[in-house]
């Protein structure tokens, strides 16, 4: 029996989740990809190919905690999508725990006036 590594199990959450959702220029798809230092989310129209707004903690100067860096990220992916125009959005976690900082960034971008 082989052994499964953490890559393996979010490939295979990611493949499942995107089975599903799917977005379209009326409710495009905010996704997230977090890896050891940063922090990653854009606003994706998969219908055209296109990413409609994107955000990530490379842009932010200034030091601070891993989950303020996610939500400081939230606050700008919402920031972004409302100049492009969307206001709702359907969630992708991308295979990751919807803890610590993707929910961080989740619950900024909320605050920051996106629904989802």
């Amino acid at each position: 029996m082989a052994t499964k590594t953490k890559l393996d199990r979010r490939n295979k959450i990611k493949a499942r989740v995107r089975g599903v959702i799917s977005g379209t220029p009326e409710c495009p798809r905010l996704t997230v990809f977090r890896s050891n230092k940063q922090i990653y989310a854009q606003v994706i129209d998969d219908l055209n190919g296109k990413t409609l707004a994107a955000a990530s903690s490379l842009k932010i100067t200034e030091k601070a905690p891993k989950k303020e860096m996610a939500a400081k990220v939230g606050e700008l992916i919402a920031k972004n999508a409302q100049e492009a125009g969307i206001t709702t959005v359907v969630f992708d976690r991308n295979g990751f725990l919807y803890h610590g900082r993707i929910k961080e960034l989740a619950d900024a971008a909320r605050k920051g006036g996106l629904k989802f």
